[in-house]
């Protein structure tokens, strides 16, 4: 536990706060998290469920008609033989992570991560005594399918996906899909898949990898409802696998959490109705990524495509002919930009992360005040 790493993002946001904590005003660029309020029928559903005094313990598990509500989302959203016993309602998808890899990965178990991936990956199978082999994307960030095969031994238990990516913004390709699910099934390996961004897709088609055949008792499914619904601070998500495994991952629940909060889960539900308008903040997202994309690729120092999906963009800096933990630190100290460095997600030091979960206002000001410290440095 002592050789656990800090989170980076955390680690970043810390700073943040001690700048804004001297009166500076600080552009947020590092933050993983819409700036929209959450939609009101779900604000509305927690009051009613608080006022009926739905505020005590619940099943383990979660309310079996959240649980039901979610199996019947992913047989017909994204095509998972699924029923209430293959789910887990957990405080928070990351939560749901945790429990899988404690669940899954023994002392010296071996996981793959195809990288540049979340930081916290690597943490979580650390703490369960596991053992990461990061297999690098390739040019576009395209998974790299002969290295993640070559990297499969006996020792392998797990491979870890998240697809649309955090930080790239890639989203897999049906064919890469179909050959990472040929390896777990020739080599009986589970899969870790995190699909919290799915509905942030701007371009391509999102497929769930548990739809693949031959994995149906190998995936672990997880998302949540912290990106799609501007939910990031009620702590709500789950997971969906097999019953022996949401069943180990159950008990973890119980002896940690006990459960998730009541009237979360109320909202949780209400959220899952047709009702809850999510498409105007997903066009909302569509318009800040180009508006950025655009005016960093005008500067010169950044290479930068449009990402297919989430909320980042992981542009090439090397134009700027310094690492990515300087550049942040220069653009946070000159510029009062927060954003995250690239080494933080395997190790891509010629590359940063900037979220555009925020408003087009302060995207406009954040450009100018990055093409500010980068023309006074000579690096634009």
């Amino acid at each position: 536990m002592l050789n656990l790493k800090e989170s980076g993002t955390l680690k970043i946001l810390d700073k943040v706060k001690s700048f804004q904590s001297k009166g500076i005003d600080v552009i947020q660029l590092d933050v993983g998290e819409p700036d929209f309020d959450t939609p009101r029928n779900i604000v509305e559903a927690a009051h009613r469920a608080m006022l009926e005094g739905f505020t005590h313990y619940t099943p383990s598990a979660g309310i079996p008609e959240l649980r039901d509500a979610v199996a019947e989302k992913l047989r017909s959203e994204n095509g998972l033989d699924v029923r209430r016993e293959n789910v887990l309602i957990t405080p928070g998808s990351k939560q749901a992570l945790f429990y899988a890899v404690m669940a899954l990965v023994e002392e010296g178990e071996e996981v793959i991560v195809p990288t540049p991936a979340w930081p916290s990956y690597v943490e979580m199978v650390t703490v369960a005594g596991g053992t990461v082999r990061e297999i690098p994307a390739k040019d576009g960030f395209s998974p790299d399918i002969e290295g993640i095969k070559s990297a499969v031994n006996e020792r392998t238990k797990l491979m870890i996906l998240n697809s649309p990516n955090n930080p790239t913004g890639y989203v897999y390709t049906k064919e890469e899909l179909g050959a990472l699910a040929e390896i777990a099934s020739d080599s009986r390996i589970y899969v870790l898949s995190d699909e919290i961004y799915e509905k942030m897709l701007y371009e391509g088609e999102f497929r769930s990898f548990g739809s693949f055949p031959g994995v149906d008792d190998l995936v672990i499914t997880v998302n949540g409802f912290s990106k799609t619904y501007a939910m990031t601070g009620w702590r709500i998500g789950y997971a969906a696998g097999p019953r022996d495994v949401i069943a180990a991952m159950n008990k973890l629940q119980q002896h940690s959490a006990s459960c998730p909060a009541s009237f979360v889960q109320k909202a949780a539900l209400a959220a899952l109705s047709p009702e809850t308008p999510v498409r105007p903040m997903i066009e909302e997202f569509r318009r800040r990524r180009d508006f950025l994309c655009s005016e960093l690729n005008r500067m010169g120092a950044f290479k930068v495509l449009p990402p297919k999906g989430a909320f980042y963009l992981f542009p090439d800096i090397s134009g700027t002919g310094i690492e990515s933990v300087e550049l942040c630190n220069l653009l946070l100290e000159e510029g009062h930009v927060s954003t995250t460095p690239g080494e933080a997600f395997g190790g891509f030091s010629g590359h940063i992360r900037l979220s555009y979960a925020n408003s087009m206002e302060r995207l406009r000001a954040a450009a100018d005040r990055i093409r500010g410290v980068l023309e006074k440095h000579g690096l634009a």
